[in-house]
């Protein structure tokens, strides 16, 4: 008697349901698009960015679907409970819409990026914050550190091109860099994020690849080549339509607008962090470079830009930047330059002659070109000797290998460490400096 009650009572409800009318069950607009492409109500691709003194300030970047208007991003100080949501503060976002149907590749519609530019913040504080609609469509809480407002140790990664199958293999590099420096204070992604510039496809495969990491590190973004391409037939090569919606960073007015959010300093804890475009403008940015190093005080002068200053990859030469930039590296003693472009490894020096012991060697400024993602090219060995002649000695380098880096300065002692992506040490040098005369010292692994 059940069996029959029950078949009967199926019977009514397949009935019941053939006659309501069946809505269509997906979109056609996101017709062959990944679950976490489509933009919703949610925000999602959310970001940290330097803008203005680290210290007591920071910038954050999401997006959603067009229906969000009106964004907030809330923070207050981080507790051991979750009584800090009653004291946070909110902070109106600026929306900008975005069409993404502007490139003939994309899927045709538009997404609303937001920003907000947290200040008045506490140096040396946790704090927590979220992103969302101020109502029902919130983020996570997600936490981060302010810088200390006097000269501490820092820690940063750094990475090389990702660009080719971001979400298969650069993950795997991302993640394991997370995994190995968990506290680090930032990230630098010294260009060719993704391969091609307006593809939102491959934007949605970087943020994937690096997850909450995104939100969580903050990040100094590189333009490299491959954030420019066409965006319409007989135009010419344009600034990814994604980069400034989606990176709130510092602008230098005194530069071309062209350079504005690809030309920028960070100054961390007596660390200067200059950030050039080497795709365009490159006499105006000679000038902007020798201004960061004559007005710097800090302790440290860091520069990162795509193109590799001292290329060693058969087929690349970036003589612009020996001719012309070198020269002021050189006279202002910069530490540290990390770029990308090349797809291979190099690390290498301008010696000096303050030599004192055999494991240890004067050095003017280190140079590392780095690659992180899975596009590999092949050394360049004899280009790397000729460089001998403008001052530069190649110290480590390697071929086929994806790689992430890890930078900690703490004291008078800089210290660089290569990993591959199975997190395992390839390279380490560390640079000891006097700070009243400049000199330093370079130690390597053997």
């Amino acid at each position: 008697m059940k069996t029959y009650r029950y078949l009967v009572a199926s019977l009514l409800l397949t009935a019941v349901l053939l006659a309501i009318p069946v809505k269509a069950q997906h979109q056609h607009d996101h017709e062959g698009q990944h679950h976490w492409e489509i933009p919703s109500k949610d925000p999602d691709r959310v970001i940290l960015t330097f803008n203005g003194d680290p210290a007591t300030k920071r910038a954050v970047t999401w997006r959603t679907d067009k229906s969000i208007t009106n964004a907030v991003a809330q923070i207050a100080e981080a507790t051991v409970n979750s009584g800090f949501a009653d004291s946070a503060i909110s902070v109106n976002a600026v929306t900008e819409a975005s069409d993404l149907g502007q490139y003939k590749r994309n899927t045709s519609l538009v997404v609303n990026y937001h920003s907000a530019v947290f200040e008045g913040l506490k140096p040396n504080t946790l704090y927590a914050y979220r992103v969302g609609d101020g109502d029902t469509y919130w983020s996570e809480w997600i936490q981060f550190r302010t810088a200390k407002s006097v000269y501490a140790p820092i820690q940063f990664v750094y990475f090389g091109d990702a660009q080719n199958g971001v979400l298969a293999h650069w993950s795997r590099v991302i993640r394991m860099a997370y995994q190995t420096a968990p506290d680090s204070d930032f990230v630098i992604h010294a260009g060719d994020l993704i391969n091609n510039a307006h593809r939102d496809a491959q934007w949605a495969e970087w943020y994937k690849a690096g997850g909450f990491i995104h939100s969580q590190w903050t990040a100094i973004p590189v333009v490299g080549n491959h954030e420019f391409m066409r965006l319409k037939e007989k135009e010419g090569r344009r600034l990814s339509i994604q980069w400034r919606p989606q990176f709130t960073l510092p602008i230098e007015n005194d530069l071309a607008p062209e350079l504005h959010e690809t030309v920028y300093t960070v100054d961390y804890q007596d660390v200067r962090i200059i950030v050039l475009n080497s795709n365009d403008l490159l006499e105006e940015q000679t000038e902007y470079v020798e201004t960061q190093l004559k007005n710097s005080t800090a302790k440290w002068n860091i520069l990162t830009c795509h193109h590799s200053i001292f290329s060693p990859a058969k087929g690349r030469d970036f003589q612009f930047a020996r001719e012309n930039w070198k020269p002021i590296l050189d006279k202002y003693n910069v530490d540290l330059v990390l770029n990308g472009h090349d797809h291979t490894y190099a690390r290498g020096h301008v010696p000096t002659r303050t030599a004192d012991a055999s494991s240890a060697t004067g050095v003017g400024t280190v140079y590392v070109t780095s690659v992180s993602g899975p596009k590999q090219y092949d050394l360049d060995r004899e280009q790397l000797k000729s460089y001998a002649a403008e001052g530069y000695k190649p110290d480590k380098t390697a071929e086929e290998t994806q790689f992430f880096q890890v930078i900690t300065i703490k004291d008078n002692q800089l210290t660089y460490v290569a990993y591959t992506a199975l997190g395992e040490e390839y390279d380490r040098a560390v640079i000891t400096k006097d700070f009243e005369t400049g000199k330093k010292v370079l130690w390597q692994a053997e």
